[in-house]
């Protein structure tokens, strides 16, 4: 029997159809096939998101519209332009310490102690500046400077000694309520200078109608303009990246919310600096986690602790200034809370602030179980309590319907978390 070698699987090379040959041995990233294939490409790129456990901020964004419908079906007041304003100035306190709070979980660990450091600050604060009579600037920075510390000092327990981090701030908690009642004194309330620094932080609106619309040009402008060069470089490195109408469909989005949230600023005070300050802060904060090394190496520790240190990461040294920088937003959100109130007393960071404002971060998106999340979560989180405060306040219902309410929310995205890490995990992806 003769055996014809040329016909050999392994030396046969002749192909039927070379196009399918090279359709099935190369594989695409569905990412890709968007540009192509118009609305049906983001359709199949949403169901495929959708699929993979990849909610993003959609519940977040759905369910925050519906608590606006809601409440302004109740009442047509909720979505006025003064209570909305009021709204936006409430929120930064709170939102401030729920952007460290981020970072925080971002390693899959949590701080119990932002509250009392908030109370600290503002006490601290009043304490240099009203008994003492310090430089109102001097005394801002030496409060926020103690948060900072009072965080190190926890992160060095945590990292250095191996105290778990629940039982580090919940001490921490006990102890910064403690000092802050000692240096208010038996008074227990000090007021702050109506004209002061501090004061002015949620008091001071740029009336002139030009802030407003110039602040959502430049947040326009630089939303596209930063994405616009993002895809640049994506393109030059070869990795997916959003063809250029995208971008301009978000970029147009993104300017009617801008100048609408403008006219209705201006349609009261005009522009709160206090908005203009944490909106600074959110684009600073998503810089560092979302484009700087220092932000991997907390979006990896809160991957995998083991897998950090053998890359080479100091895991210490990044858990330490991860407390400190949450530390240092309690001190900063302690003193927006006492410039709403023009006081610091013994209230400050106590009761159910502190859930508020791990329920922000956590309801804006923000993973509890590490590695996943933005600064930009906190906003939304916070304006979903704040909206659900004032909205129940218009109403006239109770603190403890207020809780319930609250508690309901935050067990419902805690509960869509874990089921996006289920679906995750089914899909390879976790």
């Amino acid at each position: 029997m003769s055996i014809d070698k040329t016909s050999t699987p392994a030396e046969d090379h002749t192909v039927d159809n070379p196009a399918a040959a090279s359709g099935t041995a190369t594989a695409v990233d569905p990412r890709l096939l968007v540009r192509e294939q118009g609305f049906a490409g983001y359709l199949g790129e949403f169901k495929r998101k959708m699929k993979a456990g990849d909610l993003g901020s959609i519940p977040v964004v759905v369910g925050l519209l519906v608590i606006w419908a809601i409440f302004t079906s109740l009442n047509s007041n909720f979505l006025t332009a003064g209570n909305f304003s009021d709204m936006s100035v409430a929120m930064v306190g709170t939102g401030m310490i729920a952007v460290g709070i981020v970072f925080v979980l971002l390693l899959g660990e949590i701080d119990l102690s932002v509250g009392s450091v908030s109370g600290v600050a503002g006490a601290t604060f009043a304490v240099l500046s009203v008994t003492h009579g310090m430089n109102e600037w001097l005394a801002l920075l030496l409060a926020v400077l103690t948060g900072t510390v009072a965080g190190a000092v926890h992160g060095f327990f945590f990292a250095r000694i191996g105290v778990p981090a629940f039982a580090v701030t919940l001490a921490g908690l006990l102890f910064w309520q403690g000092f802050m009642l000692q240096i208010l004194g038996s008074n227990g309330t000090i007021n702050l200078d109506t004209d002061g620094v501090v004061v002015k932080l949620t008091s001071y609106f740029f009336s002139d109608v030009a802030a407003a619309y110039g602040l959502a040009l430049v947040v326009t402008a630089g939303y596209f303009l930063a994405a616009f060069f993002d895809n640049r470089r994506r393109e030059a490195a070869g990795v997916p990246s959003r063809p250029l109408n995208e971008i301009i469909v978000r970029t147009v989005l993104l300017a009617v919310l801008a100048f609408v949230v403008a006219i209705v600023f201006n349609q009261y005070k005009g522009l709160p600096l206090a908005v203009v300050i944490f909106l600074a802060v959110l684009v600073l904060t998503d810089f560092v986690l979302r484009r700087t090394a220092y932000g991997r190496m907390i979006f990896a520790l809160g991957g995998s602790v083991e897998a950090s240190r053998r890359a080479g990461i100091n895991v210490e040294l990044v858990r330490i200034s991860v407390f400190a920088i949450a530390g240092g937003f309690a001190a900063l959100g302690g003193l927006f809370v006492a410039s709403k109130i023009a006081a610091a007393n013994q209230g400050a960071g106590t009761g159910e602030f502190l859930m508020n404002v791990i329920a922000a971060a956590v309801i804006g998106g923000t993973s509890l179980f590490g590695g996943r999340g933005r600064t930009w979560n906190a906003l939304l989180g916070v304006m979903v309590i704040v909206s659900i405060q004032y909205g129940l306040a218009l109403e006239g219902v109770g603190s403890p319907v207020q809780y319930m309410i609250t508690g309901g929310v935050l067990l419902a995205t805690v509960v869509i978390d874990a089921i996006t890490r289920k679906t995750q995990k089914t899909a390879g992806r976790a």
